[in-house]
């Protein structure tokens, strides 16, 4: 490597953590329903024609450890499909429904009150390449609702106390955050390796299943508060279960990939190692 390609990826990754401060900064800072117009202020228009290989999991991944919610997924699957972007189109969920992320309005679903997520009509079947750039979007955001669930739970396991030693000295609870931990780094490095539908559809279910098992093991460690609505727990489990569901949950692309593979007679080889 020369002296030019270290500078110069230095000063990749040094905008690259300029744009993550910014990024996060406006998350934090700004209303729910004016969050999508923020980002498109700074330029996430942009990022996304120009360097979605980068945008897409920069964004998602902060919309989730961030707990912030925003209609962008509409504008992947739109930029995916070569239509233009900053509209809305009916997306697939769980269960053959199919709903519309609306960019404004009142919340309309009960699992997360939050955001303006309605059932729609069954829409034009979408691109597949589309589809799998969504998931591979859904994916980075559940990974990053995921670490924020994990930091919660490891948060109160340090700071807790029973028997006069942290509730984190105790074996049960460190497995359940090691296997959480687990689940989401694998999640994330199949979404590093996904490039074509397969992986893509590879690398949601795996978040998905990932984003179930930090829901399922930081509420039991975090214990009686994890159940309140007091607890930042609950507004992310509701988000995980909402995009656990968009474009196929992680039960139903687990047994899409295994038919495709039935129906082949062979595993793709995905990672070349």
């Amino acid at each position: 490597m020369t002296d030019a390609t270290t500078v110069a990826d230095a000063a990749q990754a040094e905008e690259l953590a300029l744009l993550g401060d910014a990024l996060r900064g406006t998350m934090t800072s700004t209303p729910a329903h004016e969050l999508d117009s923020a980002l498109a202020d700074l330029g996430w228009g942009d990022m996304l024609t120009e360097m979605p290989d980068v945008a897409i999991p920069l964004v998602f991944r902060l919309l989730g450890e961030m707990g912030a919610h925003a209609p962008v997924i509409n504008d992947v699957v739109l930029h995916a499909a070569g239509l233009p972007i900053a509209g809305t189109l009916p997306l697939p969920f769980a269960g053959g429904r199919w709903i519309v992320w609306e960019r404004t309005g009142t919340a309309g679903t009960a699992l997360d009150e939050e955001i303006p997520l309605h059932t729609a009509d069954a829409g034009e079947e979408l691109d597949p390449a589309a589809i799998a750039a969504g998931r591979r979007a859904l994916g980075w955001w559940l990974v990053g609702t995921s670490r924020t669930m994990l930091s919660l739970a490891r948060t109160h396991a340090l700071d807790r106390t029973q028997f006069g030693t942290p509730v984190a000295a105790f074996q049960a609870v460190r497995h359940r955050l090691a296997e959480t931990l687990v689940a989401i780094e694998g999640a994330e490095a199949t979404l590093l390796a996904a490039t074509d539908d397969l992986g893509s559809l590879l690398g949601k279910a795996a978040a998905g299943k990932a984003a179930l098992t930090a829901a399922r093991h930081c509420q039991q460690v975090l214990g009686g508060i994890g159940f309140t609505a007091e607890h930042d727990l609950h507004r992310h489990i509701r988000r995980a279960l909402v995009l656990d569901g968009l474009l196929g949950s992680a039960r139903e692309l687990t047994r899409e990939a295994g038919a495709f593979i039935r129906s082949t007679g062979s595993a793709p080889r995905l990672v070349h190692l």
